[in-house]
């Protein structure tokens, strides 16, 4: 059980892990999908096909037509051979309605394709275990932290003082953390999500692919992994930009409340792109939480500038309670357990 008000802050690198692109490769993805050139050609692609016949099935819902998407698409295609992620070319392009709307769709559209392709299965293979196999993973390691040593009539206690903001456009931590709880606590599959789903405080600041159909709400909803739904016209919609988000001031203003509010702040996998540091953090900290950072691969340089970056903005002095290390998100959520449960 996680004792103290932690916040999860997740990127790029947690997906990477469980085999979900990140915004680079999807930005190529896309890029890819968008040559509708070679269409009727032997050199066509079945993605390219498909998000053209996408294309020409949600234009006239969206108030567009399927030239003005391909074109959106074209512009998309040309921006990634200097681009870096799928958030700083639409961003670059949103002035456009049409390149917006053809980017989210794709998005849309490669996000559930992953899901689909993902480890993480919507069912588990075999009865009794879970969706993704095995522990070396930070999903598992999760569930195991959230559910440890709470009893079954205080379930409802276990996600109090969890805090999640995940900037990936995946549904992984809603889709898996159901089959974790009902495992631990004996429930049923539709208790556990009627309890994760009332109690997981989880937030998505550039939004997601739509809420799963067992998830509270009004938004549009779509089945894990689920390639072809029928209300895509509709899950554009659930897509934002930074830009977009950020003129919600009370939207941003909760989140950088809740994360100055916490104990512990941990990132998974994180990017530290400028523009997603700067929704995070509004002003310094006078409580001093202790900040870890998991990161792997990332070299020594980035590494100081990622420690320098956090202490400015937290406004932390004391350096031992700042860290950014080299690992893997899974093993750092596994051989951090006791830290992270205090």
């Amino acid at each position: 059980m996680i004792r103290s008000k932690t916040t999860l802050v997740i990127g790029p690198g947690a997906g990477l892990e469980i085999e979900l692109p990140d915004k680079r490769e999807l930005l190529a993805k896309m890029a890819a999908g968008f040559d509708f050139a070679r269409l009727g050609s032997e050199l066509q692609t079945r993605d390219m096909v498909l998000l053209a016949r996408h294309f020409e099935k949600v234009a006239r819902r969206i108030g567009t037509t399927d030239d003005k998407l391909r074109e959106g698409g074209q512009a998309i295609r040309t921006s990634a051979r200097v681009g870096h992620s799928v958030d700083a070319v639409l961003e670059q392009h949103s002035h456009d309605p049409s390149v917006m709307a053809a980017g989210k769709l794709a998005l849309i559209y490669y996000i559930l394709q992953a899901e689909a392709r993902s480890p993480l299965m919507l069912e588990p293979r075999d009865p009794g275990d879970l969706p993704l196999r095995g522990s070396e993973n930070w999903l598992f390691q999760l569930g195991r932290l959230i559910t440890a040593g709470v009893p079954r009539n205080q379930a409802d206690k276990a996600f109090d003082n969890v805090n999640i903001i995940n900037f990936n456009y995946d549904r992984s931590v809603q889709h898996y953390l159901p089959w974790v709880v009902s495992m631990a606590f004996g429930m049923t599959l539709g208790e556990a999500r009627q309890l994760v789903g009332a109690k997981l405080n989880i937030t998505h600041p550039f939004g997601n692919v739509g809420r799963l159909p067992w998830e509270p709400g009004e938004r549009p909803d779509v089945e894990w992994g689920n390639e072809d739904p029928w209300n895509l016209q509709n899950l554009i919609k659930e897509v934002q930009t930074g830009s977009e988000r950020m003129r919600n001031r009370q939207y941003v203003t909760g989140v950088q409340s809740a994360l100055a509010g916490s104990k512990k702040i941990v990132f998974l996998g994180f990017d530290f792109d400028p523009q997603t540091i700067d929704f995070l953090f509004d002003y310094t900290y006078s409580h001093d939480p202790d900040v870890i950072a998991s990161v792997q691969g990332m070299n020594e340089p980035t590494m100081k500038a990622v420690l320098r970056l956090l202490r400015r903005r937290t406004g932390i002095e004391d350096e031992s309670l700042v860290s950014v290390l080299d690992m893997r998100c899974f093993q750092f959520m596994r051989d951090y357990a006791l830290f992270l449960e205090s």
